[in-house]
Order: C-alpha cells, then structure tokens, then sequence
C-alpha cells in the first residue's frame, strides 16, 4: 500500500483522491481548511485533517493548492528527503518548491479524469520514483517531460477536457438536429470519443491509419472527413491548444515575479 496524503481537495485534488480510492491500493489522508471539502471526500480515504502537519506522514504527500498558497502550504511542511512531494499546482516550477522543501519534488499536471481512471498526466522531475509511477498507473496515463514542455503539456491534458467536451457537445448537437433524443445523441458522441481515444492509445497504427481505416471509399465517413480537411477545424484547435499553452507560460510569469 502506498501511503499517500493530498493537500487541497478542490476539484483536481477530489479527483485524484476519488481515483486512489477506486484502485483500492493506497492509504490516503485528506487535508483541507474548508470541512465540506474534507466531507465531500471523507468517504474515499482513511482520515481527513484540517492539519497540514498531520498530512506529512506519508511516503507521498501531494499539494493540490491553488498557485497562491503554495508557499504558505510549503512552510507549513516539514518533509524528509525520503519522501516525495508531489505538486499540482499551474505555473509553480519545481525550482520554487525544491527551494522550500528536502523533499524529492515531482511536478505533475493531470486532469480531472483521474476520478475515473483514465487521467492523462504529463510529469516532470529529477527522480521519479515508483511509489509516483503506482499512483499515477492507477489512475491513468502519463508522460515523463522536461520542465520546459510543462506549459505545452497543460494546454493539451490539463486543458484538452474541456476542448473535447466541447467537440462531443457539437456531435451530440447534430445528433439532435437529425433527430436523435438528447440522452441518446450524448451517449453516443461521449462513448464514440471514448473508444476512439482507447483505439488510438492501443493500437500500433498511427491516426492517419486509423482515419484511413474507417473512410470506405464512396462511404459516409469519408464523405464527413472530406469536409473536416476543407475547414479550419485542425488549425482552430491547434490555435486553442496555443492560447492555452500562452496563458500557462503568462501565468508562471506572474507567479515568479511575485
């Protein structure tokens, strides 16, 4: 079992404790200031706290605070360097935390899908250790990179949910136009973006194969992709992707200039 404390249990830490708790092998504490957040999640781990000290008795102790209470939370935590603290918080480098802590500092950037095991998870850091790599296998998938690429990687995981809610949103839309109930047309674009991604994570293939794959010549497919590659679509998500990436990078400015 990995011994596992999360500080902050706003949305991505709620997930994430929701996510350990589905995969059955952590023991985990909840630390929070507010007591409907610690209610809210009391159900999915061993102990919670209002304690910041009393969370630090863990193999892996995860701040998942808002950028602006990172330092505060930090001075409050007097950590080992056998342990590990893992950071979730946009635009803290890991320089900012190593220089407050003797701990090992690992920075992730997950998404809120850790809930139900399908987080997708960029990770950087000196040492990774395997109690990270457990807790991370367990609720998802994840990438190691380099620090640099941390900005990148939030507008594609951390930020990609909502781009993608809103392409089901626009499927699930037409369905109704064609006549579909509403339940039944967000079932169906939800699940088709499910499978879709699982096919892409699993197969050998790469996406152009895949595409090819379902475009019968003279079929409906192709017939719909024909309009896909004559729009804007592609270069319209990548420019959201981009401003995305910019506002992280402007947001790790302003913290570091503080």
């Amino acid at each position: 079992m990995v011994q596992t404390s999360v500080i902050g249990c706003g949305n991505m830490g709620s997930a994430l404790i929701k996510g350990l708790w589905r995969a059955g092998n952590h023991t985990v504490i909840a630390c929070d200031l507010d007591p409907d957040a610690l209610e809210s999640v009391a159900d999915y781990v061993d102990r919670t706290t209002s304690d910041v000290s009393e969370a630090a008795d863990a193999d892996v102790v995860v701040v998942a605070v808002k950028p602006d209470i990172v330092g505060a939370v930090l001075d409050d935590l007097d950590l080992s360097p056998e342990q590990t603290l893992l950071t979730i918080a946009a635009g803290v480098s890991t320089d900012y935390v190593e220089a407050r802590t003797d701990a090992n500092v690992v920075r992730i950037m997950p998404n809120l899908a850790a809930e139900t095991g399908d987080m997708a998870a960029a990770v950087t850091g000196d040492d990774v250790p395997d109690e990270v790599r457990t807790l991370l296998d367990d609720v998802g998938e994840f990438a190691e990179i380099d620090e640099r690429q941390m900005d990148i990687a939030t507008a594609v995981n951390g930020s990609g949910p909502a781009f993608v809610f809103y392409l089901i949103q626009a499927m699930a839309e037409a369905g109704v136009d064609g006549g579909l109930e509403a339940d039944d047309a967000e079932t169906l674009a939800a699940q088709t973006f499910k499978g879709a991604a699982e096919t892409v994570l699993r197969s050998e293939r790469s996406v152009d194969d895949l595409i090819d794959a379902v475009c019968s010549p003279n079929g409906t497919t192709i017939e719909g992709m024909e309009v896909l590659w004559d729009s804007e679509a592609k270069a319209d998500v990548v420019e959201a992707v981009t401003a995305a990436e910019e506002r992280s990078a402007e947001i790790a400015a302003e913290f570091n200039d503080e």
